[in-house]
Formats: C-alpha cells, structure tokens, sequence
C-alpha cells in the first residue's frame, strides 16, 4: 500500500487502495449528523412553540368565557336572544335565505365578469396617449369621478325604481336586471381605478422595449404592459370582488328575492328578527373565505416580490 503525506504532515492511505478516503468502501458521504448543540436548540424550539399554543389556547378560553359571561349576564339578554337569536324562527328562515342566496351568486358571476370587462375598456381609454384621445380621456375619467362619488344604494334606486317609471319602449323593468346594472356601474368605476393604477405602475421602459422589438402600441399595451399590470393588482381588485358579493344584497330594493329578501318576508310575518341574523351570517361565510384567499395571494407576492421573483 502506498502512503502519502497531506499538507499537515500526516499520513493517509492513497485514495487507489482505500477506494476514495474519507467518502469510505461506496464512495458515498457520511450521513449528516446533528451536533449535540444542534439538538438541543431543536428541543428548545419545540417546548417554547409548544408553551406558546398552550398559553394561546387558554388565554384565547378565558377570553372567550368572559365574553360569554358579560353577554348573557347583561340586563336585557332575554330580550334580545329571543328577538335575535331565536332557534324556531332561524330554522324557518334558514331553507328559505339559501334559496335565495342562489340569486345573489349569480349577480356575483354575472356582475364580477362585466365589471371586469368594462373596468378594463375604462382604465385602457383613461391610458392612452396622443391628443386624438382626449375626449375619451375626460369621458373616462368623468364616468369613474361620477360613479365612484355616487353612493351605491342612490344609484340603486334611480336605475331599479326610476328607470321603469320611465316606462320606455323595450326597457326591461326586472329588478334583478336593473340592479345588476346598477352593481356594474359603480363597481366597474372602482375597478377602473385599479387597474389604472396596475398600468402606470408598470416602468415605461418596459413598453420602450416592446416597441423596440418592433411592437405596435397596441400590442405592447396588450402583450407587456397588461399582463404585469393585471398580476399586481390582484389583491385589490379581489378585495373588490368581496365588496360586489355583500352588495348584491342591495339588489332587494326593488324586489327581488334574494337572500336578505327571503329574510325580510320572514321577518315582515313573524316580526322577530333572527332571519336578519341568518342571512348575515350566510354571507359572513361567504366572504370570510374569499378574504382569507386575497390575503394568501397577497403574501404569496409579497414573498415573491421579497425575493427578487416577478410581480
């Protein structure tokens, strides 16, 4: 066997008759080991994670208890639970707010997709450059400043209850249309909004770039700038999308059966108002998974963002 000198001076078998030193027979690597020190910064870590859930459960109990306690411990509880929270009335109304809640997510499908279609041909016209477009500018701009300072429960009762006292010629006077109209008006000016914002956020050299590979306005517009634009703004504009799901309610004004009419017919024989209470948490269970989705999303571009990923 041949030995040889490392640098340190000591000896060690030639790699030819250990068959590969310290990687051992296999030539695979020693397996990892975790120090003594290592080891115990883990179990460290485990007991105060676990110390820390333990503190938060029973604080979160005690809390929770307390808040119970000054509830039905206050003078005009009895009243209140039975006009509020009665159990008979929530079961009656319960059948009858799911029913017509139906009606409120198709205006949330039907209405989401115009805003977003007419929120877009809005931003695009507020963004265009060149002197030819400037009339198209002030409409644009004027129709979002118009609808936007508008209240949505005015708007709601010019277009559900004016138009059809206008009685024109081939104008419907569904209510449920009406009122998605109206939905589509005002939120498409908010979305308008977003996506302006989404498009000038976008560095303009990015659209100097496309035009030097020889794209057209157009197609710089539609091909770079509105894909970074739409992906940044994807937070907000879910945030809006929540905001259009608790107002189709409004749409009841004018009759139509949805959820918070169902629990208006209710609440109108029985005069108890626990159906109000149903209704609202039926839309509270909406929209708390919609909420938690845009915060995902927008953590999750965050991270991106944080570490150097695209927009």
């Amino acid at each position: 066997m041949t030995v040889v000198k490392d640098e340190s001076g000591r000896d060690g078998a030639d790699d030819k008759d250990n068959g590969g030193g310290a990687d051992g027979p296999s030539g695979a690597a020693d397996p990892y080991v975790p120090s003594p020190r290592r080891l115990e910064r883990e179990r460290y870590r485990h007991a105060r994670s676990r110390r820390a859930t333990a503190i938060a459960a029973l604080s979160t109990l005690v809390t929770g208890g307390a808040l119970y306690l000054l509830v039905v411990s206050a003078p005009g509880w009895p009243r209140t639970k039975a006009t509020f929270f009665n159990g008979e009335y929530a079961r009656e109304a319960f059948p009858k707010v799911l029913e017509g809640l139906w009606l409120n997510l198709r205006l949330l499908l039907i209405c989401g997709a115009a805003v977003l279609v007419l929120g877009m041909l809005i931003a695009v016209a507020r963004t265009l450059r060149g002197p030819v477009f400037f009339p198209l500018r002030v409409l644009a701009a004027a129709y979002t400043d118009f609808f936007r300072g508008l209240p949505l429960i005015i708007n709601l009762m010019i277009v559900v209850l004016g138009v059809p006292a206008l009685r024109l010629q081939g104008v419907t006077v569904d209510p449920v249309l009406l009122g998605g109209t109206a939905l589509t008006l005002t939120y498409s000016a908010y979305v308008a909004e977003v996506f302006r914002a989404g498009i000038e956020s976008v560095h303009p050299s990015q659209r100097a770039a496309a035009r030097s590979l020889g794209l057209s306005n157009r197609q710089a517009l539609r091909y770079v700038v509105l894909p970074q634009a739409v992906r940044r703004q994807v937070p907000p504009l879910l945030n809006d999308l929540v905001s259009l799901q608790k107002d189709t309610g409004l749409v009841s004004i004018g009759g139509a059966v949805d959820a918070v009419r169902a629990a208006d017919i209710v609440v109108g024989r029985s005069l108890n108002y626990t159906p109000y209470i149903v209704a609202g948490l039926v839309f509270v269970a909406l929209t708390i998974p919609m909420t938690r989705f845009t915060d995902w999303v927008t953590a999750r571009m965050d991270r991106r963002r944080a570490q150097g990923g695209t927009t």
